[in-house]
């Protein structure tokens, strides 16, 4: 029996386990992506067997670099020989800068590796399974056609200046989403942004101090971290075609963080 299956880039840790640990019990066969650490892709495999729907559900983890061309030719490969299909891609791998620079101190390297890997690598990955899609139109098993989603951050629109490189490719990512939703929504694909908060992973860790006191102060309205759930929550309504005559659309996960407020 077929199952509907799910690439989640970026899903050994945080956000991304986040979304395949609420996507598992739904019944979905699932790509874990990781970089390097394949012990923590493991561990997310492991998650996701433990809640499972169907012991018969497959997840495999599977390596690449999102900055190569060639890492990604090879993990859509993987994917499709894997599993014989792709429903959906959730392009959610994303780093931080190696190091905050103000502005006039950053370095062209280091933008270079942020770009590399937090927009480059999701928009050509995408293009890889667009042409997937369009080769077999109205194949997918999911409701309402085959998804593309991505999780961008509150940075797409919010500047920090002490991470320049990292606030524009989440920008840049934003308008990579208005691209694809309109180049896609006549051939059966919804494209959809999920843009984050505050949230509560291992990337934000050594802020934890600073955004404890923001959040008690106010900064986010709900009065709290995002958590990785929340995420998943999102992609879940979305993979079960919970918004079926929605596309290029933002969702905020930020607890009203985006509310103009005097």
């Amino acid at each position: 029996m077929s199952r509907p299956v799910i690439l989640i880039t970026g899903s050994s840790r945080g956000l991304g386990r986040g979304v395949a640990v609420s996507l598992a019990p739904e019944g979905y066969d699932l790509a874990i992506h990781y970089a390097s650490n394949r012990q923590a892709a493991e561990e997310t495999v492991a998650a996701c067997q433990a809640v499972a729907k169907s012991k018969d559900q497959k997840f495999l983890a599977v390596p690449a670099q999102l900055g190569s061309s060639e890492d990604r030719a090879s993990l859509m490969k993987r994917v499709l020989e894997g599993f014989g299909r792709l429903d959906c891609l959730i392009n959610n791998a994303g780093i931080a800068p190696r190091e905050r620079a103000d502005l006039p101190d950053a370095k062209e390297d280091i933008f270079d590796e942020v770009i590399n890997v937090n927009l480059k690598g999701p928009y050509f990955l995408s293009q890889l399974a667009a042409r997937y899609w369009l080769a077999n139109p109205g194949k997918s098993l999911l409701p309402g056609g085959y998804k593309l989603i991505f999780v961008t951050s509150i940075s797409a629109n919010t500047a920090s200046v002490n991470r320049g490189e990292y606030c524009i490719s989440k920008a840049g990512l934003a308008m990579a989403a208005q691209l694809w939703a309109t180049r896609l929504a006549a051939d059966g694909v919804q494209v959809i942004e999920l843009r984050p908060g505050v949230m509560a992973t291992d990337m934000t860790t050594g802020v934890k101090d600073k955004y404890d006191k923001l959040i008690a102060e106010g900064l986010v309205p709900q009065k709290r971290w995002g958590k990785p759930e929340d995420v998943g929550l999102a992609a879940k309504a979305i993979c079960r075609g919970d918004f079926p005559f929605s596309t290029g659309d933002v969702i905020y996960l930020d607890g009203g963080f985006h509310l103009r407020r005097l």
